[in-house]
């Protein structure tokens, strides 16, 4: 007995050492980056939480890697992005080597106490389908600027989004049963494929139903109805960071006119960062 009792007491006192470790781990400074672009400077601080964006994003930073780097992609009312080390100012050399830069970070999605509000600095990343995992590119990221949701266009999306899940959902299994599918057809058997699509289907929702997605919080809300963002996007992309001060220096960079392929028709380029004290 008495030795249940003692192990009962170091688990809690485990317990509490390793509350008071992450307390303090959020409690400590965020560490601020200054980004200073062809348009003007935006700071920004990076979370504690996501600890290994934030070393990499201010190991970038201090070697100059986003040195003369263009804002490559701007989408009107949703974001600005730059992180491409090919992209270049005309006649700006390379000064890095850009195959070095060409690697991912695991996710570190913090969600719901990270999501996509109006100035959310976030990872870019390639899709699920070659990227299940949601690991983040090493040097791409974005700011985003977004839009207000009012709370039923937000419902709206919520649903949206639910039924876009429950579709993959459906393809995925549809992938399993390729061959027989492609066999009822040539036979014209109708009734047996249709009958197995409506199966699938009903296990898609079965399963959507197990694990649906998280509902947004009264903060996400309220946020997304007075600041704005991009909630269609949360859950799914790291958010290590959000713009302190130069947030209408970012919204000037997302008016810029671009062309079929989102990418700006003048150039508009990180010329330094430089990581604050």
């Amino acid at each position: 007995m008495k030795l249940k009792a003692l192990c009962l007491v170091l688990l809690c006192m485990a317990a509490w050492c390793g509350c008071q470790n992450n307390k303090k781990k959020m409690n400590e400074k965020e560490t601020q980056v200054l980004i200073e672009t062809s348009m003007g400077n935006i700071t920004v601080k990076l979370y504690n939480d996501t600890p290994n964006h934030r070393d990499n994003f201010i190991k970038l930073a201090k070697s100059g890697a986003y040195d003369n780097m263009l804002f490559h992609r701007v989408v009107r009312e949703f974001m600005i992005q730059t992180g491409d080390p090919g992209q270049k100012p005309e006649g700006c050399q390379m000064m890095v080597d850009t195959a070095a830069l060409r690697y991912t970070i695991p996710a570190e999605i913090v969600y719901p106490r990270h999501y996509h509000k109006k100035g959310a600095l976030a990872a870019a990343r390639q899709a699920d389908s070659i990227n299940p995992q949601k690991a983040s590119s090493g040097t791409h990221f974005y700011i985003v600027t977004g839009k207000v949701y009012s709370p039923g266009a937000l419902a709206e999306l919520a649903a949206t989004i639910y039924q876009s899940k429950v579709e993959q959902l459906y393809d995925e299994l549809c992938k399993d049963h390729i061959k027989e599918m492609y066999l009822m057809r040539k036979r014209n058997e109708m009734d047996k494929l249709n009958a197995l699509k409506d199966s699938l289907l009903r296990k898609a929702e079965e399963q959507m139903a197990q694990n649906p997605p998280r509902p947004y919080t009264e903060a996400q809300k309220k946020t997304y109805a007075e600041k704005g963002g991009a909630p269609f996007l949360d859950g799914e992309y790291t958010v290590f960071g959000e713009v302190t001060d130069g947030m209408a220096v970012a919204e000037a960079i997302e008016k810029i006119r671009t062309n079929g392929k989102e990418r700006p028709l003048s150039e508009v380029y990180v010329k330094k960062m430089t990581v604050l004290d």
